[in-house]
């Protein structure tokens, strides 16, 4: 027997999920006809580490958003839910009860786990980090970005106010965690700002193709459901895997656009890779209801935007 002949290939789909691809192609059938340009770049900031972790105060930023019951549906199972979306970076304090929620971003609601915040939100794995003296401390608090599809205001209005929060609290390093397709981007330029402004960064992500396409330091990628970069649901062993993962990239990536992959495998069929934001797999009926829920939800977001700049 060749050796050729025991090679056992992967299928096909079971590769990255190319989202701008997919993305484009889901607002064009819905009638968009407008494609959205994607954050890309070639020169990219890369900061290293000023001293080790266990000297470190580490930061974790998340596009995830407190829970806020008057702001509707928000658990397990929750539409696409516009109206729960924030707009001014925000932090909380990393010792009062947190309660984050996705409904208001484009995750994967088919395959990805909105119960367990564990999988958008690794803020136990860190305390556990710290408990084993991996890192010297989590700073005070925690930090929101707004997902915002312009990258000018993301750049020149977010990101600022974030490196300020993350100066005040005096955060060593910084680890985001996206959620949706714009969060990647979001996060990815918020990266490339704080690099630049001296404070290393690791991106714990799922859309490969977008934070890379975009270009950052230092990239943890995991293939699962968007929504859930951080870990499989109810699982503390691939919590404190990934985090470990993001740690050591910290520390050993040699320049940037370092990408390390995850091992760690969301289901042995791939298939789940093709749900979403795939027409392919639906119906004429399907496409216009979804056309007629993102106009509304793009009335709702506009609406909510305007009332917090005029707040």
């Amino acid at each position: 027997m060749s050796q050729a002949s025991e090679l056992i290939f992967a299928p096909e789909l079971d590769q990255p999920v190319r989202y701008i691809e997919r993305t484009r192609n889901y607002y064009l059938g819905l009638g968009y006809d407008n494609p959205y340009i994607w954050a890309h770049f070639i020169d990219i900031p890369f900061t290293p580490l000023a001293k080790p972790l266990n000297q470190s105060v580490l930061g974790l930023i998340t596009t995830a958003v407190p829970y806020d019951p008057a702001n509707g549906p928000q658990g397990p199972g929750a539409p696409y839910n516009a109206a729960a979306k924030f707009y001014q970076p925000y932090q909380r304090r990393v010792k009062d009860d947190v309660d984050l929620r996705i409904a208001h971003v484009g995750v994967d609601r088919k395959n990805a786990n909105m119960e367990d915040s564990n999988c958008w939100f690794p803020l136990a794995a860190a305390k556990r980090a710290v408990a084993s003296g991996r890192i010297h401390e989590l700073s005070p608090h925690f930090y929101g970005v707004p997902t915002n599809r312009s990258q000018r205001h993301t750049l020149e209005i977010d990101a600022p106010i974030i490196l300020e929060m993350l100066k005040a609290d005096k955060v060593d390093v910084a680890m985001l965690i996206p959620n949706c397709p714009i969060c990647h981007q979001s996060q990815s330029l918020l990266a490339r700002y704080l690099e630049a402004a001296g404070i290393p960064t690791v991106v714990m992500g799922a859309a490969k193709d977008i934070v890379e396409y975009c270009g950052v330091p230092r990239f943890l990628f995991s293939d699962f459901p968007l929504g859930n970069a951080a870990a499989k649901p109810h699982d503390v062993k691939s919590q404190d895997v990934n985090m470990e993962l993001a740690l050591s990239l910290l520390e050993s990536a040699p320049a940037a656009r370092t990408t390390v992959q995850s091992p760690m495998v969301w289901s042995a069929d791939p298939a789940w890779k093709l749900d979403y934001s795939n027409l392919e797999r639906l119906s004429a009926q399907e496409i216009s209801r979804l056309r007629e829920e993102a106009e509304k939800a793009r009335i709702t977001a506009r609406e909510l935007r305007l009332k917090s700049v005029g707040g």
